[in-house]
């Protein structure tokens, strides 16, 4: 009897411990990673891992709880039927669903019906399906982000009229914006690596309230791999590794990632390495985009080659190895504990744009090259999840990042060649919050302090004799400090209608240190200490369960940084920028309003109207440095000009999308963005906003069986005429086809593109794609390097 006792004992026991875990499946008996388990009382959230597994044990005798997959039906449960079930549960596959979870509204998980903004959750299999070459290809798969490069290594996200430094990145929840971000195009977002990438989620307008400074046109919020616990007495040992080829420029890439998960600890590891040849564009197209030659330093000349194969871009190659290493440590079920660290590095990558420029029927440069690009980050974080009085929820984040970069550039048949080199060590500490007041207020508050120090650099090396000396440095040596305190209330008026609202102080503290020696201004520091007030008023109203209103009014600003105050360089032939010190941050006064509806769960359309109005925009307007209107740049004498609290400036614009199920698994879907955009020149009289892009699109038709997916698509953009650029872009053709009377002017383009993939089994898959197949020559707009040619991809992919 005491024998059976004890074996009864021990299978209570083993049942008790498997009851902790749920497995999550499709309709194939297939498991689904990264379906979320929520509840809201209390505030509980997990994600399965790639077993289609989780530990719901914190969830024991929660009556009401969620179970959400983007592309599933929501299943709404409890904890005691879900034991019923054995913690075995089956999600139905659906074509469209409006109550997918998102965090970067919040910080914290949300569902997408009571948040009043846009959010685009970027999925990643279509990712895995769009094969994008680096991460801001991969924002462009959503068909709402407008990407502009200069070079080949790079790519410059355009959202709602606003880029660069009117952008907010984050990654795990820290900012990545630093003191140098520039109003020019940046391509600081390719230190990021798709293939550790978890989630990717897009908050269109204003998001200063929970982001701060800079968060004016949206938000970017990367979330990396999380290592994943085991939920059982066995190690979770799971990754992949794949290889891919693209052929427009001779694409390498390889990428390997394991995770090992006991009880409480977990690691994981992600390599990936892409090496890019010259990028060879389409064959049919304006003439303007094809420059047949190149510079090369030949027996101590420079000497210009006449290529044999004129389509190639040269120079555009590149390569780049990105590394991440987590660990993870949960020693209860109310503490998790993250460590993070990331490097990302580039090989030195040639501006291609800037190569592009002519001087007395010759190149203007011989070498235009960004340095080496690194970027690494070290993050902690602490999230700890029992209730009390203060807090259901409470996350601290402390993050290390350093950013290198440089620019080298030696003009043709000179000696002297110019580096400019900078590196910002940024830190940052946030401690956000979640409190549920009884059962309609949920407050999320908290606190954000950014420390960045930029140290700039300038030499001029002779290169016939090697020598080096001291040049002028692009920036001041600073300091930028940014303390920022935030609330935000989410009050459900009623089942179906949520109120939000929020505000968020921040101050910023700038000092920055001149050096006088190249340049004589008649100043030797600046200092800068502005405060900022934003908010933010919306509602969502669910009148039923596959319809949703939302409407928000927000505002944004950007308080001056490094780039702004302190910047010397040549911002086009004859115009050099200087410092400002005077600069105040600029302000955005935003409304949306939006709706989304599905049909008889076969048609869902979504749409989206929105007005942005920007005072006291920072624009560079001419200006003078003691009394001077031009000064020699350079050898050239060139007009001054600096950053100046100068405009004003508004946008407005649609973003429409719909979706189709149609018969036999087939499925069609099309993502159209207009966007119109003014600002203020010098007289009063109004221009184009320069990052408001032509309308753009992408139209999708797809085919799924099983493990089988097929898409043919459709990108497309409209284009502008002379008048209708920005006039600071009319000038530039360099990078523009030219009209019937020789002015620049930015075409229309559309590419058809065919990708598909098929699951072989659970341990393999194969993906191929054929992009640009009318091997069309176009560039988007702005941009100073064409896009590829017909280009033939192919990956394949093996998980254990």
């Amino acid at each position: 009897m005491k024998n059976i006792m004890v074996w009864f004992a021990v299978l209570c026991s083993i049942v008790m411990a498997n009851a902790q875990t749920i497995t999550i499946k499709n309709n194939a008996n297939e498991p689904l990673e990264m379906a979320t388990v929520s509840s809201h009382t209390p505030n509980l959230s997990v994600t399965t891992n790639k077993n289609g597994k989780a530990d719901i044990s914190a969830f024991k005798g929660v009556e009401k709880i969620e179970v959400r997959m983007l592309g599933y039906e929501t299943i709404r449960t409890s904890y005691t039927k879900l034991s019923a079930k054995n913690f075995n549960l089956q999600l139905n596959e659906s074509a469209f669903n409006l109550q997918s979870v998102v965090v970067s509204a919040s910080k914290w998980e949300q569902d997408i019906r009571d948040v009043p903004v846009k959010i685009e959750k970027i999925d990643m299999k279509e990712v895995a399906l769009q094969n994008p070459q680096t991460a801001a290809d991969m924002l462009a798969t959503s068909g709402k982000v407008f990407i502009q490069k200069s070079q080949q290594g790079g790519g410059s996200p355009m959202i709602r009229g606003f880029a660069t430094n009117r952008l907010i990145y984050t990654v795990d929840g820290v900012r990545m914006n630093t003191a140098i971000f520039r109003g020019g195009n940046i391509q600081n977002v390719i230190n990021l690596d798709n293939f550790s990438t978890e989630s990717l989620e897009v908050l269109f307008g204003p998001g200063s309230v929970m982001y701060g400074s800079d968060a004016i046109g949206g938000v970017m919020a990367f979330k990396t791999l999380t290592p994943q616990l085991s939920t059982d007495d066995k190690p979770n040992v799971n990754g992949s590794a794949l290889f891919r080829f693209a052929s427009a420029n001779t694409e390498k890439t390889g990428h390997f990632d394991v995770n090992v998960g006991f009880k409480k600890w977990a690691m994981l590891t992600s390599i990936s390495y892409s090496d890019f040849d010259d990028l060879r564009q389409g064959s049919k197209g304006p003439d303007e985009y094809v420059k047949p030659y190149h510079v090369e330093r030949i027996d101590s000349q420079d000497v210009v080659v006449t290529q044999k194969d004129k389509l190639l871009q040269v120079p555009t190659a590149y390569s780049q190895f990105n590394i991440m290493q987590k660990v993870r440590y949960k020693p209860t079920e109310y503490v998790d504990i993250q460590y993070g660290f990331h490097y990302s590095a580039t090989s030195s990558y040639g501006r291609y744009d800037r190569h592009n420029r002519m001087r007395n029927g010759l190149p203007r440069y011989a070498e235009w090259d960004y340095g080496p690009q690194k970027w690494m980050m070290n993050m902690l974080s602490i999230e700890y999840s029992k209730a009390t009085v203060a807090f259901d929820k409470v996350a601290f984040r402390f993050a290390h990042q350093l950013f290198e970069e440089s620019r080298i550039d030696r003009s043709l048949n000179k000696d002297d060649r110019t580096t400019n080199a900078e590196k910002v060590n940024a830190y940052s500490v946030n401690l956000d919050l979640v409190k549920k007041i009884k059962e309609k207020n949920t407050l999320f508050y908290g606190v954000e302090y950014v420390y960045d120090k930029v140290k700039s650099t300038g030499e001029i090396t002779d290169i016939s004799t090697n020598e080096t000396v001291a040049g002028p440095a692009r920036y001041p040596q600073s300091s930028w400090q940014s303390v920022g305190l935030y609330i935000t209330d989410e009050y459900r008026v009623l089942p179906k209608l949520t109120l939000t609202a929020g505000l968020r102080y921040n101050h910023v503290i700038i000092d920055s240190k001149f050096d006088t020696s190249f340049y004589s201004f008649p100043f030797t520091e600046a200092k800068i200490s502005k405060g900022a007030l934003s908010g933010s008023l919306g509602l969502a109203y669910k009148p039923m369960s596959d319809f949703v209103i939302h409407a928000n009014f927000g505002t944004g600003f950007r308080a001056p940084n490094v780039d702004d105050i302190g910047k010397v360089f040549d911002s086009e032939p004859g115009a050099v920028t200087v410092p400002n010190p005077g600069l105040k941050p600029e302000y955005a006064y935003n409304v949306d309003l939006g709706l989304t509806k599905i049909f008889a769960d076969r048609v869902k359309i979504d749409i989206t109207g929105y007005y942005t109005r920007l005072k006291n925009a920072m624009v560079r307007r001419d200006f003078t440095l003691n009394g001077e209107d031009s000064i020699m740049y350079q050898g050239t004498l060139s007009q001054v000009q600096a950053i100046q609290n100068a405009a004003k400036a508004y946008v407005w614009g649609i973003q429409a999308g719909i979706e189709v199920k149609l018969p036999l698994n087939f499925y069609v879907s099309s993502d159209v963005n207009i966007q119109k955009g003014k600002e203020e020149l010098d007289n009063g009289d109004l221009s184009p906003l320069r990052h408001a892009a032509p309308w753009f699109g992408v139209s999708r038709l797809k085919y799924k069986y099983k493990g089988l997916l097929l898409e043919l698509n459709a990108q497309y953009s409209g284009g502008l005429f002379n008048d209708q650029l920005a006039m600071e872009e009319r000038g530039k053709t360099e990078i523009y086809a030219i009209d019937d009377v020789g002015r620049a002017y930015s075409p229309g383009w559309y590419t058809l593109n065919f990708k598909g993939s098929y699951q072989v089994n659970k341990y393999f898959m194969i993906s191929a794609g054929i992009e640009n197949l009318t091997d069309i020559r176009y560039r988007t707009y702005s941009s100073g390097v064409s896009a590829p040619g017909r280009n033939f991809i192919i990956t394949a992919k093996t998980m254990f």
